[in-house]
């Protein structure tokens, strides 16, 4: 009864402030049997997130006990006369704000301590090679779930501990990308809940435009909760190795060689392929993980990087194995893929160890960041798709040009094949067979080095973007962001009609993911104005 009591009061208040036409007492037939929260400590929570650069306060915080717990408060929101502005919010690890809402409701999908238990538990067809999970559900425990069955999924992100409805809502890639495209190209079927309050189930065959849509829709469309997944057997052991370029035309072809491998039947190939670049001369020896250690330390000006202003690429690469097979046959698989690169030949590092381990690799690193207090800053990330005919450009002008020799955090680089991607979903990519990542993935410290600060991090993330202006370089932002809406209509350009039009079928009040800050909903103005 208590709990009851609570949920009324955390309702009614919310009733007082947005303006529903509702009865309390009709509360109990809407059936929110989840935790409707408005505790400081939850408030504050989901406030901010892993970007720590902005904040945004929400009314209240739904732990839904279910699907039909997210139906009800859209349909709330979106049947009131003014309405509110309801976000899905995983784990979040969003940089910008996108999963904040301000004087609404966040959906906290993910498991917490008020909701221990998510609505549904990740289910394992062995048959179908496929996994059913909540849309809250972390990739970790998906894969935990997956291995008791030998099985894994497909497409992967770096990093575990993210939403499976967070990942799918942007694309979720990793080194595994190019051969079986973003994680929105190994999804089967979805439960999604429309900006209208509706539980829609949607695949290719089923309601393919609401399918299309969602999957990299940036939360526009709906709130994913549940996905089914296809899953692969899983390896048991990797072969990881890292080589060294000081030539980025050398380190490029390599990568765009060794992509293409995929095309031709019966070649040997690697598994995973990323790569990074390195600016720091004190980075080259903590590039590495754990795993690496070498016996004596490197140097930058040993390698011979040139008058590039000392940069250096680092191939990233891995071999998928099983205990048991000949490490013969990996090892001359592996030696005759190598012998076709053009790397530093001294600057190989590799090691041996569980696939398990290797995924979940970024989190090691992420403790040891967690102890020394340099995980709870600021993260001016920036994300870019550079079309594969201007990536030298780019080199040029931003790793050997705009960035100076204090990264503050790795810089991925690394290229990803078109046709593993879905032109139907709502994500867009450079118009080119082959497109980079490039994600500066840097953290603002405040240690008295004024080329670490946040807002030195984010002039030269500006300068970034102003170079492709000028340069009329195509990038396109991944995990974008945007402040006005021509940005936004810049950035989806021709498919931008079609954005706009799955908007107002599947979210017409402008409810969803307000974060974003694509769409303005018609309540914009500030509730507690209408006291």
């Amino acid at each position: 009864m208590a709990a009851k009591l609570l949920l009324l009061f955390a309702v009614c208040r919310l009733i007082a402030i947005v303006g529903l036409t509702l009865n309390p007492t009709d509360l109990f037939r809407v059936g929110l049997d989840g935790h409707l929260n408005t505790d400081q400590d939850d408030i504050k929570s989901a406030s901010t997130d892993f970007g720590k650069m902005t904040r945004s306060e929400p009314l209240a915080v739904l732990h839904p006990a279910s699907a039909a717990d997210i139906s009800n408060l859209l349909k709330l929101a979106y049947e009131s006369p003014r309405g509110f502005p309801v976000s899905a919010r995983g784990h979040g690890h969003s940089i910008n704000g996108q999963s904040q809402t301000q004087n609404g409701v966040v959906v906290q999908m993910s498991r917490s301590k008020t909701n221990p238990s998510v609505p549904v538990v990740p289910v394992v067809s062995e048959n179908m090679m496929y996994v059913d999970v909540w849309g809250g559900e972390l990739w970790i425990d998906v894969l935990k779930s997956t291995l008791k069955y030998g099985l894994a999924p497909k497409s992967w992100t770096d990093y575990l501990y993210l939403s499976v409805g967070g990942t799918l809502s942007n694309a979720g890639i990793s080194g595994q990308a190019f051969n079986h495209g973003p994680q929105i190209s190994n999804v089967h079927e979805m439960d999604v809940v429309t900006g209208r309050g509706d539980v829609v189930t949607c695949s290719l065959d089923h309601n393919p435009e609401l399918f299309h849509s969602v999957l990299g829709g940036l939360g526009q469309f709906g709130i994913i909760t549940r996905a089914r997944i296809a899953l692969e057997p899983s390896p048991q052991m990797i072969r990881w190795i890292r080589v060294l370029y000081s030539n980025f035309s050398a380190f490029t072809h390599d990568q765009e060689y060794l992509i293409s491998l995929h095309d031709q039947p019966h070649s040997q190939k690697f598994d995973y392929i990323e790569g990074f670049v390195i600016v720091d001369e004190g980075l080259i020896n903590n590039w590495r993980s754990s795993s690496f250690s070498p016996n004596n330390p490197v140097k930058i000006s040993s390698l011979g990087a040139g008058t590039g202003g000392n940069v250096l690429y680092c191939l990233e690469i891995t071999k998928n194995y099983h205990v048991g097979e000949n490490p013969k046959t990996i090892d001359q698989e592996v030696e005759a893929l190598l012998k076709k690169l053009n790397y530093i030949p001294a600057s190989m590092f590799t090691t041996d160890l569980p696939y398990v381990d290797f995924l979940d690799r970024v989190h090691t690193a992420e403790l040891k960041l967690r102890s020394k207090g340099l995980w709870e800053v600021p993260h001016p990330w920036l994300n870019l798709f550079v079309p594969k005919s201007r990536i030298a450009d780019f080199d040029k002008g931003v790793f050997k040009g705009i960035l100076g020799n204090k990264t503050s955090g790795p810089i991925l680089i690394y290229p990803m094949n078109k046709k593993k991607w879905d032109e139907r979903s709502s994500v867009v990519t450079p118009n080119e067979d082959v497109f980079y990542l490039v994600a500066l993935l840097r953290s603002a410290l405040d240690n008295g080095e004024e080329t670490l600060t946040l807002k030195h991090l984010s002039d030269e993330n500006r300068k970034i973007l102003n170079f492709c202006k000028e340069s009329k370089i195509e990038a396109k932002q991944y995990l974008p962001h945007y402040t006005t809406q021509k940005e936004w209509m810049d950035h989806y350009g021709d498919k931008w009609p079609q954005i706009y039009r799955r908007k107002m079928e599947f979210d017409p009040r402008y409810i969803l993911a307000t974060g974003q800050r694509i769409f303005d909903p018609s309540f914009a103005s500030d509730p507690r104005s209408l006291w």
